[in-house]
């Protein structure tokens, strides 16, 4: 993946999931995120990262 920063729109669709989720994800998970602005931007290694170290994973799941 290229070193460009994306936007909300653009993370939401390279995880497969909605805008909302990825709002939520910032909020209650830490989402690696940057305000620029108005707007969130992501860089995709970091958004990588945080996905392999399980911060995606629901909560629920995590403890069985």
């Amino acid at each position: 993946m290229s070193d460009r920063w994306m936007s909300v729109e653009e993370i939401a669709g390279y995880l497969g999931v909605s805008k909302d989720t990825i709002y939520g994800w910032i909020a209650k998970r830490d989402l690696p995120a940057h305000k620029v602005g108005r707007l969130w931007k992501f860089k995709a290694d970091e958004v990588d990262l945080w996905v392999r170290a399980g911060k995606a994973a629901d909560e629920e799941l995590k403890s069985l």
